[in-house]
């Protein structure tokens, strides 16, 4: 699925938007942004972790981290981040390619402030080399924009 799901997803929802592969790795932020030829805190990444029972996703900038105190105070639970083979089950996507898009079953979305630094940013696609992109206009994805046209976007938290 991954990659392709994610193809599918934006084929339904928002077509402007396409996944590219690239042929360099982008597994990481530091690999992503040399790979995107962008700052590192343009990179959306993408964690998936648990708090409690819930299973959920942060979006970030690239380089930020998550606050454990605030993620606490904010969900009630301590935040536990999920194995790679759990990481798979969940999204349907490799850690390295996590993104909130074409997904097998909704999880909530939360995007920290971070991101608001950027109208544009690089979310990964399903893949450790893939990301969603507009190359007909020849500028990044507003991903905003894209989570909240195509539905995804559950909430904008405040710093995590």
């Amino acid at each position: 699925m991954t990659i392709e799901s994610v193809r599918a997803f934006f084929t339904e929802k928002l077509p402007e938007v396409t996944v590219i592969e690239t042929e360099a790795s982008s597994a990481t932020v530091a690999l992503a942004a040399e790979a995107h030829g962008v700052e590192p805190d343009q990179i959306a990444k993408t964690i998936c972790l648990k708090a409690g029972d819930i299973v959920l996703l942060v979006v970030a900038a690239g380089t930020k981290r998550l606050d454990n105190r605030k993620f606490r105070d904010h969900f009630g639970a301590k935040p536990r981040m999920l194995g790679p083979e759990d990481v798979v089950a969940v999204t349907s996507h490799p850690i390295g390619g996590v993104c909130p898009f074409g997904l097998p079953s909704p999880l909530p979305v939360f995007c920290d402030i971070s991101l608001r630094n950027y109208d544009e940013v690089v979310p990964a696609a399903g893949a450790t080399r893939g990301c969603c992109d507009q190359p007909s206009h020849r500028r990044r994805v507003p991903f905003r924009a894209a989570l909240t046209s195509t539905g995804v976007l559950r909430h904008i938290a405040e710093k995590l």
